[in-house]
């Protein structure tokens, strides 16, 4: 297992504000931060949401309003021009752009604008329309899994399948979907059942005030890590409370980098230190008593001590009753040979 394998996403979403002096800000904190990708949402509110929709409690909570959803989203908008330099700071960044579009056209927006990979969003894992258009550009997808059955996750499985998209170009993100989210409706062992179930690369879309969320969420193979950033928790807007501010994000990615060190790969090996280690702390076989040439090695006039750098006591049954060559003084180490 290679060292930075996994892909830490920094969700700015919708903290920019509607401001483009916030977002560019937000790009410098994720890259700051070591971030891989930063990752905005792109959306018309025409096209996204009734008008009559009401907003969610944690928008009410986090927005101290109840006014409509369509307007909170209509506000929080990027116009093409935001995108182009946003795209542009990026590059200048040398950060990854990525968002998250919420229909159809942004979707086909965000593709003639040069994504390498295409977030679906937990709230279109059940749009059908929208699948059949996200897999038409074959791109790797990054599907959210946020309020999602088992069996919903495998109809947008057997979907991608259908339409030809191989697994390795597939990676769900378990996902709790609360802002923020409370830690006993995390579930992070829902990531082996996902990965065993589909056989498809798992991550995490943390939502979680914790750094460890994501942390443990690497420790149980997560490939992606996906965690809101903003510049500051009391901004207004909807996310920012569920957001990790700078310090915080740069000490969960310096975490995660920590922890990939620590997991290493699969194979059970011995470090050059510990080989040295392994002279001195394991035993060798030597005389408990003095033995004669010419005596029989027994139980009694053998033991095991350190350190290990003659006979192994793995070979004590191969020993005992075989015959001295020498003379040994309590203590001696017992050659090979012998």
């Amino acid at each position: 297992m290679k060292q930075n394998n996994t892909l830490i996403i920094a969700e700015a979403g919708i903290n920019h504000n509607g401001k483009i002096d916030l977002a560019l800000e937000l790009i410098n904190a994720a890259a700051d931060c070591g971030a891989d990708i930063i990752k905005f949402q792109t959306f018309k509110a025409e096209d996204l949401i009734l008008k009559v929709t009401p907003k969610t409690k944690y928008q009410i909570k986090n927005t101290k309003s109840s006014g409509s959803q369509f307007k909170m989203l209509k506000a929080l908008e990027m116009t093409d021009l935001m995108h182009e330099k946003i795209v542009n700071h990026c590059l200048k960044k040398n950060i990854e752009f990525l968002s998250s579009a919420f229909d159809i056209n942004s979707l086909e927006y965000l593709v003639k604008l040069g994504i390498k990979r295409i977030k679906i969003p937990s709230g279109e894992i059940t749009n059908l329309p929208y699948l059949e258009k996200a897999v038409s550009f074959r791109l790797p997808l990054i599907v959210s899994t946020g309020m999602s059955y088992l069996s919903e996750i495998d109809n947008t499985y057997k979907l991608l399948k259908s339409c030809g998209i191989k697994n390795d170009m597939i990676t769900f993100l378990h996902c709790t979907s609360e802002y923020p989210a409370k830690l006993t409706s995390i579930n992070l062992n829902a990531i082996k059942t996902i990965s065993d179930y589909f056989k498809v690369s798992v991550g995490y879309s943390d939502h979680t005030v914790k750094n460890e969320t994501s942390i443990a969420a690497v420790a149980l193979g997560a490939s992606i890590i996906e965690k809101h950033i903003t510049l500051n928790k009391f901004l207004e807007g909807p996310d920012h409370k569920a957001s990790a501010n700078p310090v915080e994000f740069k000490k969960m990615v310096n975490s995660i980098r920590i922890v990939e060190k620590i997991l290493g790969d699969t194979k059970k090996k011995v470090s050059t230190t510990e080989i040295e280690n392994a002279k001195l702390v394991r035993k060798s076989i030597v005389a408990s008593k003095f033995i004669k040439k010419g005596d029989i090695f027994t139980n009694q006039n053998l033991t095991t001590k350190r350190p290990g750098i003659g006979l192994s006591p793995m070979n004590w049954h191969e020993i005992i009753g075989k015959r001295a060559h020498k003379n040994y003084q309590i203590d001696e180490i017992i050659n090979y040979e012998d």
